[in-house]
């Protein structure tokens, strides 16, 4: 496959995961409104479990060369959990108490924060002028969650411990072998967050469900296999950097969704910050396409 058909081809898995998640978003932000964090999260996952299990059986994704164990036991794939298990945790929370697209307006400062990751933790090469980027992105973030303003509130710390978190995740898919086929690594991603939700609602008290609760769960459980596959296929074809940028196509799910379904407004200054971080991400990547086109210039 080559470079810019493997781009495209990420570009569109980013895109259709981001859709996934939002449209999962709203599912579960109507269900939080009655129904504990925990028990929401495992039924969720339960469903979910169900579906990929029986997609893994029937497109033989249980048969690997190497079995599933093996194709499991990489180290990776426990850094993964633990960043999918944290991440669900603190956005799913800053969700019950925030507009969605608020939200998901911190949560833009992924392309950002996994440009920088990868320079701290991989070695990658990151100029002075994305460094900037990055820290003009951070204010964006604080210009949208207002530290200090009279509506802030400390899940708006949660939504940006949700970033590092999903950081985590992108990094370690990035670095789980080939051969480990993503349905497998979407399983385990559902059978995790339904352990946690299994364990966190002995805490709650469980409440009882109406038809619309099944509904919007069995929504949730639906699109957020779309969410699980795709973001994890995303990170697996092309170029990381070219791809995350994609990730802004769910801030814009997020306003027309949070509008038509919710009815929020955002503020014009949530606006301006949304607009600083996409702006932001926007330049890092212009400067990492400028950077790999004069280094595929010089004579070897």
């Amino acid at each position: 496959m080559s470079r810019i058909s493997s781009n495209a081809l990420g570009a569109l898995f980013m895109m259709l995961s981001m859709a996934g998640y939002v449209i999962n978003d709203v599912f579960m932000k109507l269900v939080l409104v009655d129904l504990p964090l925990f028990q929401s999260i495992f039924l969720r996952g339960l469903f979910a479990a169900v579906l990929i299990f029986l997609l893994c059986w029937f497109m033989g994704a249980f048969k690997t060369e190497q079995g599933i164990v093996h194709a499991l036991k990489h180290k990776m794939v426990l850094w993964r959990i633990l960043g999918e298990v944290m991440s669900t945790y603190f956005f799913l929370e800053a969700l019950r108490h925030m507009p969605i697209a608020n939200v998901t307006a911190v949560l833009q400062v992924l392309p950002l924060t996994i440009t920088l990751s990868a320079a701290v933790f991989l070695g990658e090469k990151v100029g002075w002028r994305r460094y900037g980027a990055i820290i003009l992105g951070l204010i964006g973030v604080l210009i949208i969650i207002r530290p200090g303003a009279a509506d802030f509130n400390v899940f708006a710390i949660y939504a940006l411990a949700a970033t590092v978190f999903v950081t985590l995740r992108d990094i370690a898919t990035r670095s789980l072998p080939s051969s480990t086929p993503s349905l497998l690594i979407s399983l385990l991603t559902a059978i995790s967050t339904l352990t946690m939700g299994a364990i966190g609602s002995q805490f709650e008290t469980w409440q009882p469900m109406e038809q619309s609760h099944l509904i919007h769960l069995l929504g949730a459980s639906g699109i957020i296999v779309v969410g699980y596959i795709f973001s994890i296929q995303a990170m697996r074809v092309g170029d990381v950097g070219f791809i995350s940028v994609f990730r802004y196509s769910a801030l814009i799910w997020a306003l027309l969704l949070g509008y038509f379904v919710f009815g929020d407004v955002p503020l014009v200054i949530e606006i301006i910050g949304a607009l600083i971080v996409v702006g932001s991400g926007l330049f890092s990547f212009y400067r990492e396409r400028v950077i790999a086109k004069t280094a595929s210039q010089k004579p070897t």
